[in-house]
């Protein structure tokens, strides 16, 4: 749940970068469209491009919240209290005398094991 809602949230983000970046340009062009002199054009792209920039360090904070909120409200997988792990049992277990070996081939399958037709 948590993740979709991380996405959700980061896809927002993108999309409000975009709607900035988009903004910064049309100010761009309408700054420029009034500019008398190469340099108040030049200032005027200089500014677009510090628009951009900030709507692109607000989107990684905001990207960075929402993983930041995740940890936090979200339980941990391993946590989870329907997740069991399989431990040995202490007390009954013999100490091993020589090399253990395994039931079956490793990277293989377990004997008697046909493969589905």
């Amino acid at each position: 749940m948590h993740s979709a809602k991380q996405k959700v949230n980061d896809a927002a983000a993108v999309v409000k970068e975009h709607a900035e970046i988009l903004q910064a340009k049309a100010q761009e062009k309408a700054e420029k469209s009034v500019a008398r002199t190469k340099e108040e054009k030049e200032i005027a792209h200089e500014r677009r491009k510090v628009k951009e920039a900030e709507a692109k360090m607000k989107m990684h904070a905001a990207k960075a919240q929402h993983i930041e909120d995740k940890l936090l409200h979200g339980t941990h997988h391993a946590l989870h209290p329907t997740h069991h792990h399989h431990q040995p049992v202490s007390g009954t277990a013999v100490p091993p005398t020589g090399v253990a070996a395994p039931t079956y081939p490793l990277g293989g399958y377990p004997p008697g094991w046909t493969a589905p037709k």
